[in-house]
């Protein structure tokens, strides 16, 4: 997805009682969608009357820039990606513990503690095979049901993923096929899904795109990506896979010596309301909300029918586990011909 900056201010500064100027500033990086990070921004700001900037990047490449920037730290605020993305980051994130956190669901208190409590999770949603109903019929496919049918021979060229070195999402399609089953195996496993990938986007969004719009049959994305691409009439489905599928709790965390610390902390408390969590379906963003007081959507995926693994966010979030696990995807899968 193209990086969008945004400096939310003018009119909608003008029109809050109290001058935007006087309120301060948040430098944000974000990791989903970009019309959904733009939208919380705006929100917080006509909320507060803090001036945000903020950049949309990939998981991967908001954890380079945070760990480039320690010494330094130009960022306040890291919204998105996925709980053990945050703990890789380690104490290079600020403990915080909100006053709202105590009416959040439990996997985002989970996400509290496993962290240390330098995140909370945010949001919530499942991995599945996604695919594009028009080209599976034009090409006479079968839905794969499995993991192990979406490495079947019928599906040569026909699959995209993304790259995990800078893709959240990939990492938690790996971190999850090695437990579910286990490392080497999982291993074994890409090796020969890798015949049918067409592609390795930079994005974990990317592949699902690509599904909707017909470039490519099939991707492993999350369930929120497909249903707001299907919300927005696009011909995609998804399954999730019979063997078990790995799931994300994403995160938010406060960079610690952020420059503008009392306003970090404002967003982190914001955001973890009801109000806050109900602006993502309004911009077509379907994530399962960490604050159970927020407003249902029948678009918002039930994860209680889904067979999910049990993840375990503290060890994949490792940072020696992640760059073991990274190291073997460039050596085994990463530098295979395409």
């Amino acid at each position: 997805m193209i990086l969008r900056r945004i400096a939310v201010a003018g009119a909608l500064a003008v029109s809050l009682a109290a001058p935007a100027a006087a309120q301060g500033t948040l430098n944000m990086l974000c990791a989903p969608a970009a019309d959904w990070c733009e939208a919380i921004a705006a929100g917080f700001q006509r909320d507060t009357g803090i001036r945000v900037a903020m950049a949309r990047k990939s998981a991967g490449e908001i954890l380079a820039q945070i760990r480039a920037e320690a010494q330094n730290p130009r960022t306040d605020i890291w919204f998105g990606a996925s709980a053990e993305t945050h703990i890789s980051a380690g104490d290079l994130l600020q403990q915080h513990t909100s006053p709202n956190m105590a009416q959040l669901q439990p996997w985002a208190r989970r996400a509290h503690e496993a962290s240390g409590g330098r995140c909370v999770g945010v949001s919530s949603g499942a991995i599945g095979i996604a695919y594009n109903t028009e080209v599976m019929a034009r090409r006479n496919l079968a839905i794969p049901r499995s993991w192990e049918e979406l490495a079947g021979p019928a599906y040569r060229g026909e699959v995209q993923l993304p790259n995990p070195n800078s893709s959240g999402t990939a990492y938690t399609i790996i971190a999850g096929l090695v437990q579910l089953w286990d490392e080497d195996r999982a291993f074994a496993y890409l090796r020969r899904l890798h015949l049918n990938v067409n592609a390795y986007t930079r994005s974990g969004a990317a592949p699902m795109q690509a599904v909707a719009r017909g470039e490519t049959a099939l991707a492993a994305s999350f369930n929120m990506e497909t249903a707001s691409m299907a919300n927005a009439g696009f011909p995609i489905e998804m399954v999730y896979p019979t063997e078990g599928t790995s799931y994300e709790v994403a995160c938010m965390s406060i960079i610690r010596g952020a420059r503008n610390m009392a306003q970090a902390r404002r967003f982190y408390d914001w955001y973890l309301t009801p109000a806050a969590m109900d602006i993502g379906p309004r911009v077509n963003q379907f994530h399962v909300p960490a604050h159970p007081g927020a407003a249902p959507h029948p678009r918002i995926p039930d994860l209680s029918t889904i067979r999910l693994i049990d993840y375990d966010f503290a060890t994949y979030g490792n940072p020696e586990v992640r760059r073991r696990i990274l190291s073997r995807w460039d050596r085994e899968i990463g530098s295979l011909p395409r």
